[in-house]
């Protein structure tokens, strides 16, 4: 591998706009951050001359960004216990806990999922994501607790992966949202994109976003929250997350997606995912899996029941 280099020419209507705003809008993989680190070191250029973050486009340059290639550190196995739920020679589930990555990334290279499969199944791991995400198949973020699955074997990969793509698996996931709801269930249809002001987080974007449902049902209604339960019909990328706050029941403690104060302590949203449903890569029967809530949801589902509304 070698350094990626890009070349763009601004055009009349990005007259004005600072060039890591409009570097942030056309190179939708690349941080802002990353971005004006970029122009900090002098990999990109406008007009073959170094600019500052700030330089505002006159909408003719020509612009070249280097990427310098990415070193990544080797990714090793680590004795981290694992929750195991169910395991055989194809797949392996397990309860995944709060503050916990799935695969490494950029600044969670160890203490993840996929370090503690390693050391677990040693070399019984899908290759198909590549050697940082082995075994991996689907993901839930750091601070969503609950079952998730991993393949042994690139078989049981593909099918899985097959069953995913069609919305096939069963995926029910429970949350506390913030303020009651009139209605004992509903769905929410709403295309999820990146947030053209923030391209970390998702948004609904109606026009470029991708298809996204979630049907909810209420379980419980308290004085200012309710208890619900999420049943996905897609799966994009912080997809409950956003569809909850969009319909002005953001989940308790999501540090991205609510405004809303709350006396509560939390490490992030109240979001579990409770069920994970598929058929079988080899027998072909269909199994479900269920992790019970964690004992912070559950302590703080009693608190709301007693009448707390924090």
């Amino acid at each position: 591998m070698s350094d990626s280099v890009q070349n763009l020419i601004a055009e009349p209507e990005d007259k004005g706009t600072r060039i890591d705003k409009y570097l942030s809008q056309e190179l939708e993989d690349v941080s802002r951050s990353r971005i004006q680190k970029l122009l900090d070191d002098g990999d990109i250029t406008v007009d073959d001359k170094c600019v500052k973050s700030n330089y505002k486009l006159n909408g003719t340059e020509h612009i070249t960004i280097t990427i310098p290639e990415l070193i990544v550190p080797q990714i090793l196995p680590e004795n981290i216990p694992l929750n195991i739920i169910y395991e055989d020679d194809d797949v392996i589930l397990i309860d995944k806990p709060k503050g916990m990555v799935v695969h490494p990334a950029a600044g969670h290279y160890t203490g993840t999922v996929v370090n503690a499969l390693m050391y677990h199944c040693r070399d019984n791991l899908s290759g198909i994501n590549g050697v940082m995400r082995p075994g991996i198949v689907h993901r839930i973020d750091m601070n969503t607790t609950g079952v998730i699955v991993a393949c042994k074997n690139d078989k049981a990969h593909n099918d899985i992966a097959a069953q995913l793509a069609v919305h096939s698996i069963t995926r029910k996931y429970y949350c506390i949202v913030h303020n009651r709801f009139k209605e004992e269930e509903g769905t929410v249809d709403a295309p999820i994109g990146r947030n053209p002001k923030d391209r970390k987080m998702m948004a609904v974007d109606r026009k470029n976003g991708k298809h996204a449902v979630t049907h909810y049902r209420v379980l419980e209604n308290f004085d200012k929250y309710s208890f619900i339960e999420c049943q996905l019909e897609t799966g994009r990328t912080h997809q409950i997350r956003v569809h909850m706050a969009s319909i002005g029941h953001p989940i308790l403690g999501d540090d991205v997606y609510c405004h809303a104060r709350s006396g509560y302590k939390l490490q992030g949203q109240t979001l579990h995912a409770g069920v994970l449903g598929f058929i079988h890569p080899s027998t072909g029967e269909y199994m479900e899996f269920k992790a019970p809530l964690p004992g912070y949801f559950e302590k703080l589902l009693k608190d709301l029941r007693n009448g707390g509304s924090n």
